[in-house]
């Protein structure tokens, strides 16, 4: 028979070892949320959202004479392609926030993104941008021309994060470079050509973007622009308006002209695409509503994924398209 004093000393080490238990447990499950957390705000920094500037690659498939977006294989070529572009594009993410990691601390707004809050390590994002751009380049050599255009586009967002962010009209004609690449990306997948109309409507619908970007930045930052990027002192509210005026003008002209001259397009009985013109001129006007009045325009993904009447609009033309295009040519 057990004595009293064993009993208890059994009991008693059985306690303390519940009691360190407990502590380790705790320790696990304060791990396992910290890693949680440090993923979470990795994602953030990657920016998913802004994938939706990707789907430019689409438009060569969509647009193409011979309806490849009823051909499966064709469709997963450009996912693919749209996929390697993402993960490109989050890579640059992260090396333009390790960039600007000081300047976007004293940003309204930017403060509150992964790096500059310092909810993400530094360390961090530099491995990711690495390990993205070492999965995305490679890769993109398993599907014709993607290679180039995705190291161009790679190159073109590093010269942008380093320099021509600093070169006043170069920087918009920069980010409009990124758009164009993305369209022609998408048709040298598919081998087809792509229209010089298309081309030059995404050249001009990126040129607006960009323009509306900075002068919600403008707005955003009033007097001290400058302090968080000198860029924005050589750019003034009248000017950006006059050029979004111009822009404005020429984006729905060339989307009217590839409407109607495009040898992609049904014809019969008339230029039948011509019906979406009014549409697109309301996303457009919409998309200057709520930049003058609501002071949107910032982040074009923010404004395209919240704003229902965009989202139904939007929604309304690429069904519209996709109908058209179904129609005997």
């Amino acid at each position: 028979m057990p004595t009293p004093q064993l009993e208890c000393t059994v009991f008693n080490d059985a306690f303390e070892r519940i009691g360190m238990a407990r502590p380790l447990e705790l320790d696990k499950r304060q791990s396992r949320a910290r890693g949680a957390a440090a993923v979470y705000e990795l994602l953030r920094a990657m920016r998913p959202k802004e994938w939706i500037k990707n789907i430019f690659v689409f438009a060569a498939l969509a647009f193409s004479q011979e309806r490849l977006w009823m051909r499966p294989e064709k469709v997963l070529i450009v996912c693919a392609a749209f996929v390697l572009f993402s993960m490109a594009a989050s890579a640059i993410y992260l090396i333009n926030d390790l960039v600007d990691v000081e300047k976007d601390r004293a940003h309204p707004k930017k403060r509150n993104r992964p790096l500059a809050s310092g909810r993400l390590s530094p360390t961090g994002a530099q491995i990711a941008a690495v390990v993205l751009l070492a999965l995305a380049l490679p890769l993109s050599f398993l599907i014709d021309y993607v290679d180039q255009k995705a190291g161009q586009s790679a190159l073109r967002n590093l010269a942008y994060s380093y320099y021509l962010k600093h070169v006043v009209i170069l920087d918009i004609f920069t980010i409009a470079a990124g758009f164009v690449l993305r369209a022609v990306a998408g048709a040298l997948v598919l081998d087809i050509n792509i229209t010089y109309w298309l081309l030059m409507c995404m050249g001009l619908l990126a040129l607006f973007l960009g323009l509306a970007k900075r002068r919600a930045e403008l707005v955003l930052l009033e007097n001290g622009a400058g302090e968080h990027r000198r860029i924005l002192d050589e750019y003034s509210l009248p000017m950006l308006d006059q050029m979004i005026s111009i822009i404005t003008a020429a984006t729905i002209i060339a989307y009217t002209l590839f409407t109607t001259s495009a040898e992609t397009l049904p014809r019969r009985p008339f230029p039948i695409m011509l019906v979406t013109v009014p549409i697109v001129i309301y996303l457009i006007f919409r998309y200057l509503y709520l930049m003058y009045k609501h002071g949107e325009g910032g982040s074009p993904a923010d404004l395209v994924l919240k704003d229902v009447p965009f989202i139904a609009a939007g929604a309304l033309w690429g069904a519209l398209v996709l109908a058209i295009l179904a129609l005997p040519h």
